[in-house]
């Protein structure tokens, strides 16, 4: 049997009636319903808007990190969430409660009257109802898919705006090719804004760049208005205001000094109170579950000692391609485990890793959100991947022979959702 649903659970799932279409990339429905609520999305703190295909989490990471070593009050609006759905909005620094989550949800959902609302247009505005009445110094807020059209993009010109990379993925919602899905997304840039952009193909920042000019926004992009080095110790940033020498950024992987330097870039483009040493502190601290997570417990531990579990969530090619370049970077073989979402471009995935893999092991979790049965993952791979058929599973084989291993979970976010879940259960509070 199925736990019983928590009260936000609950409310939640009540939503998800309201609307026939899970997602449906308009704005009338939320400016109606916000427009009813008072318009709380005009009384938020001010806004760094964040939109891309990878990395918008750990720019919201990093940025985060850096303004509340800066002494700053934080609201964080991000999606989607792992384990529980208040890891979805901060406030000032907190994840919401649920008195308060629930008291949000239940304003928005008196004032829609059973209206017409996706469930993450409902979220989206339980969150500014709660960002209006919670002071703060400044608000995160992440796109949830696209840009132009999320929900999301009802706020005013924000104090900057920020692109991370673009890649293949939910083009049942975006379009075919990067530069429409660039085009899309681009779709934040407002004018009275400031537009912050990281490493781009050519094609893609002449997107963004026309945008930009279009809504006659100053853009400042990687290699051109800022850059990122790494040192021996850790990084460089260069812009036009001088030099920061910083540690190297918490989260792992050559793929986060672009998303580090994007925070940087924005918070530097703005006039927040941010003294130097906020960055590297921020470096040092930011944190942000499933990206290059370094595991311990009931799941390693079936692994001989001296072997490393790591858990990532790329789940699309662009993902994939930060994963390949970790696992060149790494000394030595890593096995990958992989568990995906159904409609992600699983062959596509699985074609850029396999060749860096020491092996393939596919899975599909009990209660995973959406899993692709693993007979699919293994067609997709060409039949290299071996069924795992389960993340315990795959790790007890590769243990049979013995020797220490690097393993790496990866695929999909929901996957990571069901173990992160699973970590957290098995924790022991200590005395």
């Amino acid at each position: 049997m199925s736990p019983p649903l928590s009260r936000i659970d609950a409310r939640i799932e009540r939503l998800h009636h309201l609307y026939p279409r899970l997602i449906d990339l308009r704005l009338e429905r939320l400016e109606r319903l916000l427009a009813a609520l008072g318009h709380p999305e005009r009384r938020l703190p001010p806004c760094i808007h964040v939109a891309g295909t990878n990395g918008k989490g750990s720019v919201c990471a990093f940025v985060r990190a850096i303004a509340e070593a800066a002494g700053l009050r934080v609201h964080v609006y991000t999606s989607p969430h792992l384990v529980r759905f208040n890891e979805r909005i901060r406030l000032a620094g907190t994840l919401v409660s649920d008195d308060a989550l629930d008291a949000a949800l239940d304003e928005v959902e008196r004032v829609n009257a059973a209206a017409p609302i996706t469930v993450f247009e409902a979220i989206t505005a339980a969150a500014f109802v709660l960002f209006a009445s919670h002071p703060a110094d400044l608000a995160i807020i992440e796109v949830g898919l696209g840009g132009a059209f999320d929900a999301t993009n009802v706020i005013p010109p924000p104090l900057a705006c920020a692109i991370t990379s673009i890649s293949l993925d939910h083009r049942e919602f975006l379009g075919d090719s990067t530069t429409i899905i660039a085009r899309e997304k681009s779709g934040i840039i407002k004018p009275g804004t400031i537009a912050i952009t990281g490493q781009q193909p050519g094609e893609i920042l002449d997107v963004i760049a026309g945008t930009a000019a279009a809504s006659a926004v100053p853009l400042a992009a990687r290699e051109r208005d800022w850059d990122v080095n790494p040192t021996a110790t850790g990084f460089t940033f260069r812009d036009a205001a001088g030099t920061l020498d910083l540690p190297r950024p918490a989260l792992g992987g050559a793929h986060q000094l672009d998303n580090a330097g994007i925070a940087i870039a924005a918070l530097r483009a703005t006039s927040l109170p941010i003294p130097r040493s906020a960055y590297a502190t921020g470096m040092r601290t930011a944190t942000w579950p499933a990206r290059m997570q370094r595991l311990t417990g009931t799941l390693a531990d079936i692994l001989p000692r001296g072997s490393e579990l790591w858990l990532d969530g790329a789940h699309n090619p662009g993902g994939a391609e930060a994963i390949a370049a970790m696992l060149a970077a790494w000394d030595g073989p890593t096995d990958l485990i992989v568990g995906m979402k159904q409609a992600k471009d699983c062959a596509e995935f699985l074609r850029i890793v396999i060749p860096r893999a020491a092996s393939i092991h596919a899975v599909a979790e009990p209660g995973q959100h959406l899993a692709l049965p693993v007979e699919a993952i293994i067609d997709a791979s060409g039949g290299v991947a071996l069924a795992g058929p389960t993340v315990a599973g795959a790790l007890e084989t590769l243990a049979r022979a013995g020797i220490p291993r690097r393993v790496l979970i990866c695929g999909s976010l929901y996957l990571a959702g069901v173990i992160l879940a699973r970590q957290a259960e098995r924790e022991v509070e200590p005395a």
